[in-house]
C-alpha cells in the first residue's frame, strides 16, 4: 500500500520561496509516476507539477518558470522548489501517485486523479 507524507509548507511574503518534499513508501522499485496537486479554496484540484514514469517532467503555466519539481530515487522523496510566490499560490498542496509500474506520461498524470495521496500541507503567500 502505498503512503505519501507531505512536508515544508507554510506561510510567506510575495516573492518569497518555499520547498515541499513528499516521501513515498510501499514502492517497491522507481516505476511509478508522482507528482504535485492544489486546492485552493472553492476550487477544484488541480495538478500542477508531476513526473512521469519515465522521469518526463509537466508544469501548469500558472507556475511555469517558477516552481521546479525533482525526485531523489533513492529516498522515494520528491521535491517541489517554489520561487517567486504570489498571493494566489496560497491553496493546500498535495503529493499525488499512481500504482508502480502503471505507465504515465507527466501531463498525463497531472491530468488525472491519482489513486494514491497524501494528507496536503497548507501554503500561504501574503503580505
Amino acid at each position: 500500500q502505498v503512503h505519501l507524507v507531505e512536508s515544508g509548507g507554510g506561510s510567506v511574503q510575495p516573492g518569497g520561496s518555499l520547498r515541499l518534499s513528499c516521501t513515498a513508501s510501499g514502492f517497491t522499485s522507481d516505476n511509478y509516476a508522482i507528482g504535485w496537486f492544489r486546492q485552493a479554496p472553492g476550487t477544484e484540484r488541480e495538478g500542477i507539477s508531476c513526473i512521469g514514469t519515465s522521469g518526463s517532467t509537466f508544469y501548469a503555466d500558472s507556475v511555469k518558470d517558477r516552481f521546479t519539481i525533482s525526485k531523489e530515487n533513492g529516498e522515494n522523496t520528491v521535491y517541489l522548489e517554489m520561487d517567486r510566490l504570489r498571493p494566489e499560490d496560497t491553496a493546500v498542496y498535495y503529493c499525488g501517485a499512481d500504482e508502480e509500474g502503471v505507465w504515465y506520461t507527466a501531463m498525463g498524470l497531472c491530468h488525472s486523479h491519482p489513486g494514491s495521496w497524501g494528507q496536503g500541507t497548507q501554503v500561504i503567500v501574503s503580505a
